[in-house]
């Protein structure tokens, strides 16, 4: 088959409009000769449990499943009764963005709290961490968190701690959702382990189509006993492949030398080329009208434009908008954006602002 896009067209809409990383994509093709095992048990399935042990220690277990929703919807499920319910942030992907399959598909109830940052605190989660026994309201007993956040900012390992301290202390069990777990780490500058398992996360979604893959995230169980089913849960819920080894053999180039984060890395540094350049522009009077609305600390810029300008910039650049009603719009950057993307896309912010 011939190429039917045209690969020169770039964007900042999300980190999963870029390709799959070459190192990733030969990966696939070295997993690909002769028979394997279905089903995982597979050798690159075999080897990603080692992998993961590497990274978060021994006696973790990892579930390779097809996306992020079925990551959060499995592993989540898997630490809740029937009865139980989830405390996350407003802006939480398993309230805004998965199209209710929480709820649908996995019976969930998601106790939402809002929040400014993406980010929860103890006693945000103390205005839905009640009621326990009360047979009239669903039970909260797991919080979830992301890192980084919707909002592309970071939980600091002393934030997880306390967090993870709080919801213990009240008998609930933490979910984090890592669909841009790598970006947290390169930004935090520390192993993927210091801001997960050691400070009391007890269950994973380890993000790898952000960050290079095709497709494929893992459910990694960091407190076995925070966890049950998950074998079932997996095929219940449509996520498990039968050709297992391409989904691990992905995560095996990502995560057993250090291409993670090297990628990560890399769209972190687009992100504050891209927040440097436009707070030059401000400073300068070249870009007119715009301002920040989140700290930059991962991949992600969320800015306000002047009327019109989205509109425009879109006809060359894709990007969503965050909140239309103020104009705010969200800058994705992926581990295949230049530094000339992004200066193209500055000087292209400055045009439309100086209209």
């Amino acid at each position: 088959m011939t190429t039917i896009h045209d690969p020169n067209i770039r964007g900042f809409a999300s980190d999963n409009y870029s390709g799959i990383h070459p190192e990733v994509l030969a990966a696939i093709a070295a997993a690909n000769d002769g028979h394997q095992v279905a089903y995982g048990e597979d050798a690159y399935t075999e080897r990603l449990q080692q992998v993961f042990a590497h990274h978060f220690g021994e006696g973790v277990e990892a579930f390779p499943v097809f996306n992020g929703t079925g990551a959060n919807v499995v592993g989540l499920q898997s630490m809740l009764p029937r009865w139980g319910a989830v405390i996350a942030a407003s802006t939480a992907h398993i309230n805004v963005d998965e199209g209710g399959a929480p709820e649908r598909v996995g019976g969930i109830k998601i106790l939402n709290v809002p929040t400014d940052d993406g980010k929860l605190t103890p006693e945000l989660i103390d205005r839905e961490a009640w009621g326990w026994g009360d047979e009239h309201r669903a039970q909260p007993l797991v919080v979830s968190l992301t890192q980084s956040t919707e909002l592309g900012t970071l939980y600091s390992v002393d934030e997880l701690r306390t967090i993870a301290d709080h919801v213990h202390g009240h008998g609930m069990r933490l979910h984090m959702d890592g669909a841009r777990i790598s970006n947290a780490a390169a930004s935090l500058g520390m192993p993927l382990r210091a801001f997960t398992r050691d400070v009391g996360v007890d269950v994973l979604s380890f993000g790898g189509t952000k960050n290079g893959a095709m497709l494929g995230e893992a459910i990694v169980v960091l407190n076995p006993e925070a966890s049950a089913g998950l074998t079932f849960l997996r095929k219940l819920d449509m996520q498990l492949s039968s050709k297992m080894r391409f989904v691990s053999a992905q995560l095996i180039a990502l995560l057993e030398g250090d291409l993670w984060l090297r990628n990560a890395s890399h769209s972190n540094a687009m992100a504050r080329r891209l927040r440097a350049g436009v707070e030059a522009g401000i400073a300068d009077g070249s870009i007119q009208g715009v301002a920040f609305t989140q700290q930059t600390q991962s991949n992600g810029v969320f800015a306000t434009v002047p009327d019109g300008v989205a509109d425009r910039l879109r006809e060359s650049f894709r990007f969503y908008d965050w909140d239309a009603a103020r104009n705010e719009v969200r800058w994705m950057c992926s581990f295949d954006t230049t530094e000339a993307d992004i200066d193209a896309f500055i000087a292209a912010i400055a045009q439309e602002t100086s209209r």
